[in-house]
């Protein structure tokens, strides 16, 4: 992380100063007033070329002296300047006299006009104090908007590495303003989805193995005490009654088996959906039709005279009406009411029974898998699958289950959103 920073650092400030050092130099080469300052010595020695050799040092102590800007008319051979050099009167050459001035010279026929010694600009070198200031200041930009990013990424990486050890309840914390928090907030999403996926598989595992063992001990047991039931003087009806009792407990496991499959196929194949336009009206009513030829109690549906549709996998919301309505059947002592509704908000679908309700404590946690409440007529029956597996249903299609219970009504509803449905 700190070589992040430091390249991106450099390359930021190498870019800054070398760009503005690229801008100087065009500056000073194209736009720069300097020919502006040598015209009037030009412009002398343009004069002085017109006039003979012999008048120009004439002309030259008419001038009012100025000792800021002496000028002296030498001989060609008295510098060190070759003809090549000084091409002509409109040209002229500055070489350095000392640290503070300067000499400039032209050319004025075959002699040349010297100025100086003149004092260099003073503003040149305030002008690099200057360079050196907007450069620094420039740095230190950077700095700003680098630094925090990269504190947000040291926390990124520290947060990713504690990820990789096991610790799941690791989360990123970054401020509003952080340039990387799109990115931290998908880190905590995944860390959330993972975590949970894990305290799942956990929880399955040990309820897994605590759900199979009893039917797989009581087929232990009565593997042993088989030998004795097919004796031939053993009573036949004693002997199914055995064997009935065994396939139930291969039914039960069978039937777990089976529970959990469809539990953990609807986290697996989350992206899969096929999504179709069906007929809710009739799907309720042949799910109805289904299920209340193996049950007593009666199952009246509420459903408007027009069809209502909705856009969803048919066999998964088959699949929760059929766990809701075998809920019902399980506790209700009277008819059991399936209503179908639609409105603004979306499309409703509840199932509701007059049992002896869902226990306030239970309600917020019989969504989860193998939780089962401590109501006295529930007993030890079924996995603590079903409503996990309706909770799991409604949100692979962005939907949710709703639950009201109280003594003597507990209504559950599983409700589109109809933004879902357009």
């Amino acid at each position: 992380m700190k070589r992040l920073f430091l390249s991106l650092y450099l390359l930021l400030s190498i870019g800054f100063l070398g760009i503005g050092w690229t801008l100087d130099n065009l500056w000073q080469n194209n736009v720069d007033e300097k020919g502006a300052l040598d015209a009037p010595l030009v412009a002398l020695a343009q004069v002085l070329s017109t006039l003979p050799a012999a008048e120009r040092q004439e002309m030259l102590d008419t001038i009012k002296a100025d000792p800021d800007f002496p000028l002296t008319l030498l001989d060609s051979d008295q510098v060190a300047f070759s003809n090549e050099q000084l091409l002509g009167s409109d040209k002229v050459i500055a070489t350095p006299y000392d640290i503070n001035h300067e000499l400039q010279f032209v050319a004025v026929g075959e002699q040349v006009l010297m100025a100086g010694p003149i004092a260099i600009d003073p503003a040149a070198s305030l002008r690099s104090i200057y360079n050196i200031f907007f450069y620094l200041l420039l740095a230190f930009i950077a700095l700003i908007w680098v630094w925090p990013l990269s504190k947000d990424l040291k926390i990124l990486r520290k947060a990713t590495k504690e990820f990789g050890q096991a610790k799941w309840n690791t989360r990123i914390q970054l401020t509003k303003r952080s340039q990387v928090l799109p990115l931290a907030n998908t880190f905590n999403d995944m860390a959330a989805h993972i975590s949970a996926l894990i305290e799942n598989q956990k929880h399955l595992s040990n309820a897994v193995s605590h759900e199979i063992r009893t039917p797989l001990a009581r087929l232990k047991f009565a593997l042993a005490l088989l030998p004795q039931y097919c004796k031939p003087e053993s009573d036949i009806a004693k002997r199914q009654r055995f064997l009935d009792e065994m396939q139930l407990d291969i039914k039960e496991m069978e039937d777990l088996i089976q529970e959990l499959l469809t539990y953990a196929s609807l986290e697996t194949q989350r992206e899969s959906l096929n999504f179709e336009r069906c007929d809710l009206n009739g799907l309720v009513a042949q799910t109805i039709r289904r299920l209340q030829s193996h049950h007593p109690t009666p199952i009246i549906l509420d459903a408007p005279a027009h069809t209502i549709y909705l856009v969803a996998e048919p066999s998964l919301v088959e699949r929760a009406l059929q766990n809701l309505i075998t809920n019902a059947q399980r506790f209700s002592t009277g008819d059991i009411i399936v209503k179908i509704a639609q409105d603004s908000d979306g499309v409703h679908l509840s199932v509701t029974d007059n049992g002896e309700g869902i226990l306030a404590e239970d309600q917020s946690k019989i969504f989860e898998p193998f939780y089962r409440s401590a109501s006295s007529k529930n007993g030890n029956k079924g996995h603590g699958l079903g409503l996990a597996i309706i909770k799991r249903i409604m949100d692979r299609h962005h939907a949710e289950v709703r639950l009201t219970s109280r003594p003597g009504f507990t209504q559950f509803t599983l409700f589109w959103p109809a933004a879902n449905q357009a």
